[in-house]
């Protein structure tokens, strides 16, 4: 099995002279191909910091970071852009949709600063919202569309560029219960496809239907290899 995420030694501090936040410190951790993992942890405990870290928005202070393979820590700006397209999809639990464009045209968006010729993206885009279950809503604009189906176009437009790592910070956050499983259920069909995801997450309902939850406590790494029916345990240690 390949290793698609390899952190070693990860640092990240915030701040300068006596005002110092040690965001993470020391973090080690593996991401195999084909994982579905949720990152959990306190507010504060440095899971969102490594999720921004782990999709290349943000540069740890000091350690090593290899995405498939690719040290990815000492690029330049405009090559870990291109990294990031390619190799990265991104759901938030903000939609980030453009309420301008249909939903075909926010899927395509990706594509376009990746230079796929035009037929290319439009074929590709129309796939991506099939597969998330949006074959008639391609037209419609995200005023058009209810919160969890402005979801789903999120959902394509993260994984049109059939990225190595789906990330997905708090995807579920906006969305009510009934709307949440769907959702998940989306996430689940993905990984089953064979795409390694990524969620973090605060709700262990949600971190449940992942297969391995690692969990963060004051900028490390408490457990690395969690299984999700054990998240209450942790959660109330």
């Amino acid at each position: 099995m390949s290793t698609i995420v390899q952190l070693q030694s990860i640092t990240k501090v915030y701040g300068i002279g006596d005002i110092i936040v040690n965001a993470l410190a020391g973090v080690d951790l593996t991401v195999n191909a084909g994982e579905y993992c949720s990152i959990m942890g306190a507010s504060g405990s440095g899971k969102s910091t490594m999720m921004n870290i782990i999709g290349c928005l943000d540069r740890p202070t000091a350690g090593r970071y290899y995405l498939d393979g690719i040290e990815v820590d000492t690029l330049p700006d405009n090559e870990l852009a291109r990294i990031r397209n390619q190799k990265l999809g991104f759901v938030f639990q903000q939609f980030h949709l453009l309420s301008q464009l249909t939903a075909w045209e926010n899927v395509m968006l990706p594509m376009i600063y990746a230079g796929v010729p035009v037929q290319e993206r439009r074929d590709r885009a129309r796939e991506a919202l099939v597969r998330v279950g949006l074959e008639q809503r391609l037209q419609n604009k995200p005023t058009q569309l209810s919160g969890g189906q402005q979801q789903r176009v999120a959902i394509a437009r993260a994984i049109v560029n059939r990225p190595v790592v789906l990330l997905a910070d708090e995807p579920t956050g906006a969305l009510d219960s009934t709307t949440t499983e769907e959702i998940l259920d989306i996430f689940g069909e993905l990984n089953a496809s064979g795409m390694t995801v990524v969620m973090v997450t605060h709700e262990a309902d949600v971190a449940r239907r992942t297969r391995r939850v690692i969990w963060f406590k004051d900028g490390q790494v408490l457990e690395s290899n969690l299984s999700p029916k054990d998240v209450a345990l942790v959660s109330a240690g």
